[in-house]
Formats: structure tokens, sequence, C-alpha cells
């Protein structure tokens, strides 16, 4: 598959997405749409909890910064920045591992331009990883005597 091919494929998912929404639009906001789209997303936080490999050692560090943090009563704003950059990693590792899987499902043979696109959101979940070990560093280190 080219990446033409690749294109083509995106497209048409686009087209339909816009139908979707636009269905949507007609069809008026109820509660039960609202209720369904929590469910969708939670099963998408329990896939990526189940089936990411990468995601269980963030998920790990995680538990380990927030132990840490009771530990060493971390102020509100510490909270803060501690929730975010957890939340900005398991975000970005989401976000990788769907553009993974829909590039294996458009080609699951070898193709560079998918391989690029994988290296580059698995770049994205590194930048944001080693920014979050940043703001640890931050604020763990001067409670560690550093």
């Amino acid at each position: 598959m080219n990446i033409v091919s690749v294109f083509e494929v995106l497209l048409v998912s686009l087209s339909r997405s816009l139908k979707t929404i636009n269905n949507m639009k007609n069809s008026g906001f109820t509660f039960r749409k609202r209720l369904a789209s929590f469910r969708y997303a939670f099963n998408g936080i329990r896939l990526l909890i189940q089936k990411e490999h990468n995601a269980w050692i963030h998920c790990f560090a995680a538990i380990c910064v927030v132990i840490a943090g009771f530990f060493f009563g971390l102020s509100q704003t510490e909270w803060i920045a501690v929730i975010i950059v957890i939340g900005a990693v398991l975000s970005a590792e989401a976000i990788n591992s769907s553009i993974e899987s829909l590039a294996d499902l458009v080609s699951p043979e070898y193709n560079e331009a998918i391989k690029k696109t994988k290296d580059l959101a698995a770049g994205a979940v590194l930048i944001m990883a080693i920014a979050a070990a940043i703001v640890g560093s931050i604020i763990f280190f001067p409670k560690l005597g550093f």
C-alpha cells in the first residue's frame, strides 16, 4: 500500500466521521447518548491498560509518583503539576496506541511512511515522558535533599 492509498483511507474515514457528526447534530442531544460516549471512553481506557505494555510502565510510574506525593506531602500546586503530567503521558500513550493500531490496519505489511508515522507518535510519547520526569525532578529532588 502506498502513501496515496493511506491518504485515501484517511479521507474516506474523515468523510464518514463528518457524516456521523452531521447525523448526530440532526438527532439531537440525549442523556443516553452522553452516557454511551462515556462508556466508549472508559472502554478505551480499559483497552489501553489491558493491552498496551508501555501503558503499564506509565501506570506503574504514576502510582509510584502518587505514593511519593502522599509520603512527601505535596502542595496543591505540586499535585496539580503531577496530575497534569500523568494525564498528558497517558493521553500521549493512548494517542500513540491508536495511531499504531490504525496504521497496522491500513498497512499490515512494512511501509516506510507508516514506520515514520509510528516513530513520530512514539517520539511524542517520549517527549512527554521526559517532560514529566523533569517536572517530577523539580518537585521531588528538593524533598530528597538534592
